[in-house]
């Protein structure tokens, strides 16, 4: 099994047939080998002279200079929001379907993880980096006659990110689905032209 960024791995919970992300961070998972600073409390911080980096989905590199700290596992339907203390500064989107994790930095901080749904191999979800083209805090897909709040258009054809009944064994066609209360903070946070870097799903 791949693992993600800052993930161990997904296990399945035994009891509920559910995935479960454990959030542990790993130098070896960061596109450079950085030491965090030990810090109790809710952000593992890197040096600002010297920041870890992500890759995009092109090859470019992002500086990160921290990452929410919580050890709980995340579940289908679970989000992780904290941006106390963070500045203003760029807003970027990394969407993992591997581990089926969607991220949201500003200035180089974690803002915000939550597990995500996405396309099947029938209708996968694109890879890439996409500017976000269009918001609408209420939208409805003529296509598939479905109510998709707090969208945020990526593609041409339709393919964005949306509130969504994020559970176990659902899937979408072609966009990425995020639980609604973090939509909503992720749809105020991203303004059209913030990127949203798509990884590959294997």
């Amino acid at each position: 099994m791949k693992t993600g960024y800052w993930l161990i791995g997904l296990a399945l919970a035994a009891a509920a047939g559910a995935w479960i992300v454990p959030r542990q961070p790993s130098a070896e998972q960061l596109a450079t080998a950085v030491t965090p600073l030990a810090e109790p409390g809710p952000r593992i911080l890197y040096p600002r002279d010297h920041p870890a980096f992500l890759t995009m989905a092109d090859g470019r590199r992002q500086p990160v200079r921290s990452l929410l700290n919580d050890a709980r596992p995340l579940a289908f339907g679970d989000y992780l929001w904290n941006d106390a203390g963070v500045p203003a500064g760029p807003v970027w989107v990394r969407v993992d379907p591997a581990h089926q994790l969607l991220s949201v930095f500003r200035d180089g901080h974690e803002i915000g993880t939550a597990v995500i749904l996405y396309g099947t191999d029938h209708k996968p979800t694109p890879t890439g980096v996409f500017p976000i083209l269009a918001k609408a805090e209420t939208h409805r897909s003529s296509l598939y006659d479905a109510q998709m709040p707090y969208m945020l258009r990526l593609t041409g054809d339709g393919v964005a990110i949306h509130a969504s009944a994020v559970r176990n064994g659902s899937a979408t066609h072609g966009c990425i689905g995020v639980p609604e209360d973090f939509a909503r903070r992720l749809f105020a946070q991203v303004k059209r032209g913030d990127l949203v870097s798509i990884l590959p799903a294997s």
